[in-house]
Order: structure tokens, then sequence, then C-alpha cells
């Protein structure tokens, strides 16, 4: 353990010092498994836990003396506890005083952090801070962590031989304990270390290098300025002194933006971060101030929008690009021939393995030089997508023109044939990726491609072997053009050498080019290869760039049914981002996908041919259904009943594109009424018996959207597919499916007949095994079915026998506001029996639900306070309990001030059930409760105006607030309460009225609106509070009137 926090441990001080544990990622990991150790080293290892340690670890606590009970002595007047175990000599093992704690042995270390609960972190973190190596105090200064050769376990060897005694042989025990704890950590960290992408200085100097180009005084420039604060590189490349480096430090930089103050930067291999800027001296203050980023681009567009406003502007070349030959010469037949003869030696050298990785110009026009990887600034990022320009001849036909045709001839059948390839003109690039009107269902890939790693690595004999076919390609006959084509697939173009090798070669314009020819063999090759590589997002967007998909979406028009099978596979991978979409749309290309899925032999027999020809258009308009207008037109083109009746088929290749689709599209209402009126339903359920995990999983994700609407939850229970669903909780290794699953179950356990049926297949206890150790998208689903399951009184115990109540309050502290909002209805759900509360109480619930009330999320804070509800209700002392919360009755109160209507109503529904406590009550009117309320009187929301008007009616019960609901003009607006046609707002409103007709000028406004007509009918109501109350205010009423008769007439 001393190992670890010495070597692998993040702290913050930079220089001298003791410092303390950054709040990362990484040191939360290390400080969890640390505390998973010690809790579980009581039980496991008890004899090794009652070992006395030689000197006591010793930190300051944030537990309160309150906070210990059975096994301890405490003594709250003087803030002092002290453990009831002792060593041989008397002396407790624990001693908390003036809020430094002194712990001597495992065990009680175990103890406490079980009393600490959701302190575990802070306590664990506090305790290693103030013992950084705890070996030393546990064992003795002989064990402690040296730099070099470990010398620990020697030397207990050595001790061993000398005195073998127990207490020696507890102490190898321990140590052989900690060593291998020790290790643990190590790995952990190695695995992480080695996941991280490292930067160094070549990386940093050429970035600060590029960075340079754009920056000046100019308007249009990324920066005004960045410098190294230092001119003195080392050999090594890094620019920071040698006493940094060994923190993995390479430079520091000042940069000044356009728009901010000017910035202190430093690059370590761990990233980019600001630090502490210049002290005095032209000393650096190296203590880290913000969060890391993989680099200076990354870390600049969070602090400077001017930045990224200004990057979008340039299109301008990072590198110099190489002087590429891109007009192409006629070609006479004696040329092409002997190029013909020279590409038969080519393949026939590839084949046998003499395909080197030096290779001659594929451009006919300089044959001496080489292509080069090349790199362009596009639009708000750093991006690979070129166009080549082509160099200045003297010739002025080539100046004149842009596009130079290419024809070649070739001997058929005494025919003569002619492929005509024209350069596609250059495209320029939109400033900006995104389109306004385009709105997406699920996270797009990143709009802008990743930037390509530049160096001089040796490139690899395939990407020259590419290179090279690449001559053939362009300048050959459309027999050699075809042989080249094939000759390419045979290389792995999954690999991104090749991949990039196409592009770089110019090869990509000309394949994009060769799909707007007559030859079909050559369209063919060309879309085989298009397909395979445009699984690179680079390749994607200069695809889009060099006008591809407008060419594709033609080609789907052909009678060829192969062309437009590959066409639209190629449209699929490309169509991953927003721009692509838009151009596939605006091109018509939604409708030709939606005729490949209306084949003549749907509905009787699925031939092969027929099969994979909708499983390339279902897979392109899945691509595509990630867009909200896209959806509408997939629809429009009558895309739902063909997707219905593919539904139907068996072959899962078909199937998975199809379910994908729809359940992307579930998201609109208009689709889930179709999917349901289609018979759509069923066959989901069906094929979540499937034998696929992918199917199952889209399946379950078509549910779950579904599922919102409660006839599709009736035809999922009703063609039995509440059970598969349960079954497929079981499944906990592939965490989209369930997700998918656990999304399913919580919108379908909305009905209740559905939570019955949930109840006899045990969903509830499984659900509850999974409250740990799973990812968030996981946990908000089992939260949001758990919370729907426990409004069943047998569930809520259920869930407190499983133990699924910790967990589930321990999940307040996350911050996540969707899983935060289920957890607040879970725990809330879980309130409602005095049993489960006492458990939620005891684990401090109820705070940490007050705390969720200043959450800026509504959301949040609207299920904190309904959920507030039935703890209130239920809780013993809960007076006490709600006065305890230091500002929690001020911070309710001043709720009342949101504009949120659901915020509103949670909290008057919330301090029905405070006032209820005389106390509290008092508190609230100090704070104004009394205005507030009256405020909100004029709603017409039902829901609000029940739970105002019980407020009012407990809220009535403290001093003179009956007048001052009066003075407010509370009393009108809610005798118009009267004439709603919700019953339980007639209940509500009849309490309030009558607590209220206690004053004599609230009788007289009452009877002014009318009221008593409307209380009259209400008397013979046969609930039984709302008769009772109506009855009441009537006599009430009546009596001023006979008091005031009485006076007038003597």
């Amino acid at each position: 353990m001393g190992v670890t926090l010495a070597r692998v441990a993040q702290w913050t001080a930079a220089g001298s010092g003791t410092g303390t544990l950054e709040i990362t990622p990484w040191n939360k990991s290390l400080l969890n498994q640390i505390i998973k150790f010690t809790e579980d080293f009581s039980a496991k290892h008890p004899q090794e836990a009652a070992y006395v340690f030689r000197e006591p670890l010793e930190w300051k606590t944030r537990l309160d003396s309150s906070a210990f009970g059975e096994g301890y002595q405490v003594r709250i007047n003087e803030a002092t506890v002290q453990s009831e175990a002792k060593d041989k000599d008397g002396q407790p093992l624990l001693i908390l005083s003036a809020s430094t704690l002194r712990v001597r042995s495992f065990d009680q270390l175990s103890r406490l952090l079980q009393i600490a609960v959701e302190n575990k972190l802070k306590e664990a973190q506090a305790c290693l801070e103030a013992n950084r190596d705890p070996i030393v105090k546990i064992l003795g200064p002989e064990y402690g962590t040296v730099e070099g050769e470990d010398t620990s376990i020697l030397h207990l060897f050595d001790k061993v031989e000398k005195e073998s005694g127990p207490e020696t042989q507890l102490k190898m025990k321990i140590i052989l304990l900690l060593h291998q704890l020790d290790l643990q950590l190590l790995n952990s960290s190695l695995k992480q270390i080695s996941q991280d992408v490292r930067l160094n200085p070549a990386a940093v100097n050429n970035e600060v290098n590029l960075l340079k180009n754009f920056s000046g005084q100019g308007e249009d420039t990324v920066l005004e300025s960045l410098e190294y604060t230092s001119d003195y590189m080392f050999s090594n490349g890094c620019r920071a002194p040698p006493w940094r480096q060994v923190h993995g430090e390479i430079c520091y930089l000042v940069i000044k933006p356009h728009d901010t103050d000017p910035l202190y930067i430093t690059c370590s291999t761990a990233g980019v971060f600001l630090n502490g800027g210049l002290l005095k001296g032209k000393d650096i203050d190296y203590e880290r101030k913000s969060d890391l980023y993989k680099d200076i681009v990354t870390f600049l567009r969070e602090r400077s929008p001017r930045f990224v406003e200004n990057m979008a502007k340039q299109e301008y070349s990072f590198f110099k690009e190489p002087a590429h030959e891109k007009n192409y010469q006629h070609l006479e037949g004696a040329e092409i021939s002997g190029q013909f003869q020279s590409f038969h030696d080519f393949t026939e050298n590839r084949r046998k393995g003499k395909v080197c990785g030096k290779g001659k110009s594929s451009s006919a026009g300089s044959p001496g030089e080489r292509s080069k990887p090349r790199m362009k600034w596009k639009s708000s990022g750093l991006s690979a997508s070129h166009s080549d320009k082509a160099p200045k001849k003297n010739s002025e036909e080539e100046g004149r023109s842009s596009t130079v045709p290419l024809t070649t001839k070739k001997k058929a059948s005494g025919k003569s044939k002619t492929v005509k390839i024209q350069e596609t003109s250059k495209c320029k690039a939109s400033s900006s990726f995104e389109d306004v009107g385009e709105s997406s269902s699920e996270t797009d890939e990143d709009e802008q491609p990743l930037r390509r790693q530049e160096g001089n690595t040796d490139l690899s004999a395939e990407y020259w072997g590419i290179q090279k076919l690449a001559k053939y390609v362009k300048g050959g006959d459309p027999t050699a053009t075809v042989i080249a084509l094939c000759s390419m697939r045979d290389f792995n173009l999954s690999q991104e050498s090749c991949q990039l090798a196409i592009k770089d070669t110019g090869c990509l314009e000309v394949l994009i080019n060769l799909l707007d020819t007559e030859e079909i063999k050559c369209q063919a090759g060309s879309l085989k290869i298009l397909k395979e590589i445009s699984q690179n997002v680079l390749i994607r967007h200069a695809i889009a760039d060099l006008g591809g998909l407008e060419i594709m979406v033609k080609i789907l028009d052909s009678p060829d049914t192969n062309l437009k099978c590959l066409a639209a596979e190629t449209i699929a991978n490309v169509a991953r981002f927003k721009r692509a979409r838009k151009i596939v749309r605006q091109h018509g290309g939604i409708k030709k996908l939606v005729e490949l899925l209306d084949c003549i032999s749907v509905g009787s027999s699925y031939q092969a041919k027929d099969t994979e020809t909708a499983r390339c258009g279902a897979l392109a308009l899945w691509s595509l259904s990630k867009s909200a207008i896209n959806k509408k037109a997939i629809r429009r083109a009558g895309g739902i009943p063909l997707l219905a009746r593919w539904l139907k088929c068996s072959h899962t290749d078909i199937l998975i594109p199809v379910v994908g689709t729809l359940q992307e599209c579930a998201s609109e209402p208009s689709y889930r009424l179709a999917i349901r009126t289609e018979g759509m339903i069923e066959n989901l359920v069906k094929n979540l018996s499937s034998e696929h995990e992918e199917l199952q999983m889209h399946c379950a994700s078509a549910i779950f959207k579904c599922a919102e609407d409660e006839e599709t939850r009736d035809l999922v229970r009703k063609h039995e597919g509440l059970q598969p669903l349960s079954d497929l909780l079981g499944n906990s290794e592939n965490k989209q499916l369930l997700a998918a699953v656990t999304g399913a179950i919580w919108k379908c356990a909305i009905s209740t007949e559905n939570v019955l049926k949930f109840q006899e297949y045990k969903t509830v206890e499984t659900l509850v095994t999974l409250l740990t150790d799973q990812p968030e998208e996981v946990l908000i689903n089992v939260i949001g079915a758990l919370g729907e399951c426990c409004q069943e009184q047998e569930n809520r115990g259920t869930i407190r026998r499983c133990g699924g109540i910790a967990p589930i309050v321990k999940l307040l502290t996350a911050t996540n506001q969707a899983l935060l909002v289920n957890v607040n209805k879970a725990v809330g759900g879980c309130a409602m029996e005095p049993e489960n509360m006492s458990i939620i109480d005891s684990l401090d619930g109820v705070r940490l639900l007050w705390s969720l009330l200043k959450n800026p999320n509504p959301d949040v804070q609207a299920s904190a306070a309904w959920a507030l509800c039935p703890c209130v209700e239920n809780a013993k002392n809960s007076g006490e309990m709600v006065r305890s919360f230091v500002g929690g009755l001020e911070l309710i109160v001043n709720l009342l001030k949101s504009k949120d209507k659901e915020v509103l109503t949670s909290v008057c529904a919330a301090i029905a059930n405070i006032a209820k406590d005389e106390e509290n009550l008092a508190v609230m009117t100090d704070h104004g409760v009394v205005p507030l309320l009256s405020k909100l009187a004029n709603t017409n929301n039902n829901k609000l105006r029940r739970h105002l008007a019980e407020a009012i009616a407990h809220c009535c019960m403290w001093g003179s607030n009956r007048v001052a609901f009066g003075e407010t003009k509370a009393v009108a607006p809610l005798a118009r309460y009267l004439k709603s046609k919700d019953p339980l707002v007639h209940r509500a409103t009849a309490l309030a009225l009558y607590q209220l007709s206690e004053d004599p000028n609230n009788c007289v406004i009452m009877h002014e609106n009318g009221v008593v007509k409307l209380l009259l009918a209400m008397v013979g109501s046969t609930d039984d509070a709302l008769q009772e109350a109506a009855a009441g205010c009537i006599a009430n009423i009546r009596r001023l009137a006979l008091a005031t008769e009485k006076a007038k007439y003597g």
C-alpha cells in the first residue's frame, strides 16, 4: 500500500509539502479498493484484525461522536468516544477527541468504515493523507516503504528465524496481505496507465508549431500568441526542468486567446492542464488547476469560444502538400499496352510476395515523385479530409480547365468501348458540420474527424502496394481498371493503412468517378471497395465531400440488383453523421431505399435475393433514421407497412436492421401508434426469445420506447412478453442488452397488471441484484422499474427482505439527473412502509433527499419533494427529524417561488405533510409560507389546485394564518376550485374552506363567491371527509349570518 501511495497515487502538492490526494477517477478507484480490503479484513482475517498497531493511525475526522453506537463509550458533552475493545494494557483501540481520531487495529478500521456509510471515501482519504506510509505505524519503521529495492519481507523472514513467536507469525501474515494489496493496486493502475494515450515532446512541439502558424493579431487568427516559458530544449525534446520531468512534464506554455486572460498551461505525458501561473521571480506554480485534456486544441476548445469560432474559418493546410499530379494525360494505345504489361508484372510479383515498401508515383505526370499522406484543417477540428491541388503548369489548356477527360479504348467483339473518367472538382467543406434542421435521436459519431498522427514512421508494404495499383485504376482501360480493382480487394481493406493509402493516393476520387460510368463491372468493383473502406470515419467524410453520396443515390435506380445492394450498404456506412443523412434525404434517397423493401415475393415466400435486397435497404434506413426529419420522410414514403411485413420474416440478417430501424423510429408518437396498430408488438415479443443477442436487444429497446403508451403495455402482457423480459435479466454480461431489457421492464411496470405478473416471475428480486456494479444506463432503468413496482405493498416488503433499500439510498449521492429522478421515486415508494422508513432514516436517506431540493434540475427537485411526503408521513418523530435539517424548512418554502408546475405541486404536497407538526408550521409561517401559497391560488392546474388546497388547510392551524390567507386574497380563487370536475380537488378545497371559514371575513368572501350552493351539493357526497368539511363550512357561514342578523335586529 505504501508503494502504491508513493508511486501511483496522484497528489496535489506539485513541489514540496505533504500535499493532499486529488479527487480524480484514478484516486477514487484506488481508495475504493483500499476501503473494500479494509472492510472485508475483519471477516476474512479475524486474528490479524485483532493485531494492535505499533502506533495509532491518526487523522482529522468529519464524523461526529453521535455516529458511534454499540461497542463504544460515547460522552456527548465532551464530544469524545472510546472503543470498548482494549489492548492488553487496557488502552482503547479507538479514541475520538476534538475531531482527532486514533485507531490501533484493523478491526476498528473496518467498523469505522461501516459507521461512516457515505463518508467512507472522505475518511479513507483523510487517513491516507495524514499517514503517507501507514505500514510504518502498523508494523514499525523497519517495514517502511523506501525507494529502490523493497527489503521489508526479507527483514521479516530474518526476524522469524530469530524469534518465532506468535506475534512475529501474525506480523508476517499482515505484511504478506498488505504486500498482496499493493500488487493488486499496482496492477489495476498499470491497466489504466496502459489504456491512457500518452503525449510526447515531438507531438507537443508539432501541435505548438501548427497553432503558431494560425496565431497573430488579425481578427481571423485562432490565438493572439502562444509561447514557451523557456527557450532551452533538453536532448530528449523536453523544456521542463529535470526535477519536473520526473513527474512526466514536458514543457510550459503561455497562451493568449482573443477572448480570455492569458492561460498558463503544462504539457505532460498524461495530458494538458492549467497550472498556477507565474510566481514572483519567474518561477512557475506547477500545481494542477484544471482537468486533464488530451491535447492543446481540446483544452482551448473548452476555454475559448473565439478559438472554436476562428478554427472553423481556417481552410489552410497544416503541412505543405507535396505537388501531386491530378490531371491525367491522354494515353496512347502503345502506352496503355505498356502499362497493362507492367501491371501484369506487378500482380504476378505481388502474388509471389515480391512487393517492396517503395513504389513509383501513381501520377502519370510526375513519375519520380512519391505520394505522401496529407492533412487539412477542416471546420472546427483537425481533419484528414482533403482535395488535391493541381500543380501550376505552363500549359494554357490545363490552366483553362480543371477537368481533363481520360479516354481509353479496348477492343471487344469487334466493337470499341469507351470509359470516360472525369475528375471531381474540389468540394468546399461546410464551415460547420452541424445542421439546424437535423436532430438526432442518438449520439452521432464525432462530426469532426479525428486528427491523423503524422510522423516519419515507415509505411507498410500494403500502403505502397496500393499506391502502385492506383496508377492502373486511374489510367487503364475498363479491363485494366477491373483487374486493378480486383487486385485492390485482395488487400485487407479493413486495415487503416490500406484505407488511408487509397485516400492519400487520390484513388478515392477515382473510385467515386467510376460510379458515374456506364461500366457495371467498374461500378460494382468501386462500390465493393468503398463499402469496405467507408468503415473509416475520415473516408466517410471524404466521400460526402467529394459528392459520392449523390451518385450512390442515383445508382439506387439501376436495374442491376447487385449494384443497388452495394450502393445501399455503402450509404448505410457513410450516413453516420448528420450532413451525410441530409444529403441522402435531399437527393430523394429515402424513397428509393424504401422501395428496396417492396419485393414481389414478400408475404408469400422469402427468396434469398429479395431478402438480401431488403437487408441492404433496411441497413441504410437504419443509419438514416437517427434523424427526426428522416423518420418522417420514411413514414411518408410508406416505410412502416413494409417494415411490418419484413418483421414477420425468420431470417436474422434482415430482422436486425428492420428492428433496429423500428426502435430508432419508436421515439416518434406516430411510429409508436403504427407499431401498435400494424400488429408489430407480437413479432417483437416473439423475437425476444431469439438466440441472437443483438436482435433481442433491439426488440427490447423497441418495447422500451413503445411501452410509454398504455395500449402497448397491455399488448406486451397479452402476447406473453413479460416473462421473456424477466428471463433476459439473467444475461448480466451484455450491458447493452441489459439496458434495453431493464428499460422495457420499467415502462411495462407502469401498468399495475404487469407489476402483478412481474411478482409471479420474481422479477423484483432479480432487479435488486442489479443495483450494484452496473453502468448508469442500466441503473437508471433498474431503479425506474423498482420505483414503479414499489407502488404495490408486497414489492415494498420484497425489496426490504432482499436488502435493496441500502443500495437504493446510496444512489441518492449520484450525479446523473435521470438516475436521481428515478431513485427519488423509488425511495418515496419504499418509504410508504414504516419498516422501510426506519431503514431509510437510519441510512440518512431523508437528509440526502432534502439536499436534492437544492439541485438546479426541476425534475430532481420535484421528485425529491414527492419522495419526502411519505418519509415525513411515516417517520417516527417526523417533526423533530425535519427540524434537525438546518435551513431545511426555509429551503422548501423558497421553492414555492419556482416557475415549474411540477415542483410547485410536489412542494405543496410536502408542506401539507410538514405542517401537521405545529412547531414546523410556526417556522414556515415565519419564512413567509402564507403569502407564497396565496400567490399560487390563481391556477387552472387541477393537480396543483388539490395539493395547494391541502397545504392551505394545514397551514391554517397556526396563529392568525387564517386571517392572513384572507388578506392575501387566497379565499376567492379557492371558492372557484369547487367548480372543478375532479373529486379530489373538491375534497381538498372543502377542507381548506372549512378551516378558512373560522374567520368571519373569510366567510363573507366565500358567501359573495357563491360557495354555499356548491357546498350544499357536496354535503350529500359518499366521501365522508368531503361531506363533513362541506357541512362544517356551511355551518360556520350560517352561524356568522345568524350572529349578524341578531346584532342588526336585536
